[in-house]
């Protein structure tokens, strides 16, 4: 997996360049398919009453499928914004590797669906199960057996 970082109207920084690596790492955990890697990382610009803030882009390329995430923190803190990108690339390759895998929830009633909800009775199913058949005689003896039954 190839790896850029590029940094916008800023000068390189090491520290951050590892701490997107060890992000990138861990992103490589959740997915073997990661095939390239692209992050932009943008300098503060102010902001009239949030302060500095860090733009943050990350492009996963993946089989069929390319991931972006643009992130635009809340905090002035370069590391936190990072951390939050990476979180929400994260949650994105997840559900992707899900797709992937076909692990999708099925709807009710789809072909293959194994959920054990109730099936809903229709008027006539209703009315016809509480309509008792004409074969079934309960006589005194039988009642009092269950009503005994039921006591101990």
């Amino acid at each position: 997996m190839s790896v850029r970082i590029h940094f916008l109207d800023m000068p390189p920084a090491e520290a951050i360049e590892a701490k997107i690596g060890a992000r990138v790492a861990r992103l490589a955990r959740f997915s073997d398919g990661i095939q390239n890697c692209e992050v932009w990382l943008q300098s503060p610009h102010g902001h009239h009453r949030r302060g500095p803030l860090y733009g943050l882009r990350i492009r996963l390329t993946v089989p069929g499928e390319e991931i972006v995430i643009e992130h635009q923190p809340e905090t002035d803190d370069v590391y936190v914004a990072i951390r939050e990108a990476f979180d929400a690339a994260r949650r994105q390759l997840e559900d992707y590797e899900r797709r992937r895998r076909g692990q999708l929830k099925a709807h009710p009633g789809a072909p293959g669906d194994a959920s054990r909800r109730r099936r809903v009775l229709t008027d006539r199913e209703r009315e016809s199960k509480r309509e008792m058949p004409a074969s079934v005689d309960r006589t005194a003896a039988s009642l009092e057996r269950e009503t005994i039954g039921r006591l101990s």
